[in-house]
């Protein structure tokens, strides 16, 4: 399978992912990179282990380690009940909590009591099913999830990132086949790191036929949800068909790299991932690195200061603060109405008078007002990556809600 490898990376006072000092540094704080051969993997799946990596980049391998720290998790079922209805006969409705870090995306994967049949749902849970699918091609997909899990050793690790290669001049590697195929040359076009963290942090759909995990655009022009959606109403596309209300619905998945780079970022053409989540960090014995501990930076004053070079003193907490309360509160209140006219469409339904060319449009505004509030329910920064984009989507989700529900009228 293809793999685009890119280069070095450098914003601001961030440097390449996987770089790392050795002696001194052309200036002071500054990160120098090590020119080494990677280790021979002692895994028979050919996969190079962070344990391994520990004895040539302790101080990352020791800093990614503790992202096992973030385990707090909550039910969004519990949090907001209406999505039980929302999402009513898919896995969602049965089981949907709050990711946790990397350290446990192997027993999270598993633990669900979201039905997974197939491997596929193992995608960007660990190097070793990567691996797997790079050689084995789209047919691993479809293999039995329970016997392929049986066999994954690793959380998501430096593989992930870096494939086996040795982090030589801050090198990144897009290891997930699904990117290439779908962005191609386009790929030249993001920020390594942003594309680094995005092959996993997207959209995308299993193939009905094949089970593939598969991204539903094919450049940066078609990666924002209006056209997503275009897409997959042509194809005819729905993640499960309703039983209730009749409607084939779709499921965004967790699209922080179309929403981050979309129209209406602000930090998109100024910062990468790296710059807000991966501080840069010196160690007691002199080696500066970047640290592989994922963090918000509202939560590390380090990262926090950078955002002084364009917002000055403005408090940067409470400037956040604010617009996730904004958004939380119109994912909420957009949520509610969904529900309503889930509801609404339902009891039509069962009740059996309403003309059936009428249902038929209800149904498709109800699906494209799921779509859009979905994009943004389930997009992990909560209006902090792209509010413009956040505020658009809930609009457009209420408008469709309010379309459909003219319809009883």
């Amino acid at each position: 399978m293809k793999k685009m490898r890119l280069a070095a990376f450098a914003l601001g006072s961030m440097l390449a992912v996987g770089a790392i000092s050795c002696g001194a540094a052309a200036e002071e704080g500054a990160i120098e990179y090590k020119h080494v051969d990677a280790p021979v993997p002692a895994n028979e799946n050919g996969v190079v282990t962070a344990e391994e990596w520990s004895e040539i980049y302790p101080e990352i391998v020791e800093s990614m380690n503790a992202n096992a720290d973030n385990n707090y998790r909550i039910s969004y079922l519990e949090e907001d009940p209406y999505l039980t209805n929302v999402y009513e006969g898919y896995g969602f409705a049965i089981d949907y909590t709050s990711a946790i870090s990397h350290s446990y995306t192997l027993e999270d994967v598993h633990n669900t009591e979201r039905p997974h049949p197939y491997a596929n749902c193992i995608t960007c849970k660990t190097p070793d099913y990567t691996k797997l699918v790079n050689d084995m091609g789209e047919e691993a997909y479809m293999y039995d999830f329970e016997e392929t899990w049986s066999q994954m050793n690793e959380n998501i690790s430096c593989y992930n990132c870096h494939e086996n290669q040795a982090g030589n001049a801050g090198q990144l590697v897009v290891t997930h086949s699904y990117v290439t195929k779908a962005l191609g040359d386009e790929m030249e076009n993001f920020d390594p790191a942003v594309l680094s963290c995005g092959q996993c942090h997207i959209e995308y759909f299993f193939e009905p036929d094949t089970k593939a995990t598969t991204m539903p655009y094919s450049s940066a022009e078609t990666m924002d949800p209006e056209k997503i959606l275009a897409y997959y109403n042509e194809r005819g596309f729905s993640d499960w068909t309703q039983e209730s209300t009749g409607t084939g619905l779709l499921k965004a998945q967790h699209p922080e790299f179309e929403t981050f780079t979309g129209a209406g970022s602000v930090h998109a053409g100024m910062l990468n991932c790296a710059d807000c989540h991966m501080a840069k960090t010196t160690s007691e014995n002199g080696v500066t690195y970047t640290s592989h501990k994922l963090e918000s930076p509202l939560e590390n004053e380090q990262i926090l200061q950078s955002c002084v070079q364009c917002h000055g003193d403005t408090d940067m907490k409470a400037k956040v603060a604010a617009i996730q309360e904004e958004i939380v509160g119109r994912e909420k209140e957009v949520g509610e109405q969904l529900s309503t006219l889930k509801s609404t469409l339902e009891e039509a339904v069962t009740a059996g008078e309403m003309n059936e060319d009428v249902l038929n449009d209800v149904r498709a505004l109800y699906r494209d007002a799921q779509w859009y509030w979905d994009f943004c329910y389930v997009e992990n920064s909560e209006g902090a990556h792209n509010s413009t984009m956040a505020r658009r989507c809930l609009n457009n989700a209420e408008t469709l809600i309010n379309a459909a529900m003219a319809r009883f009228a």
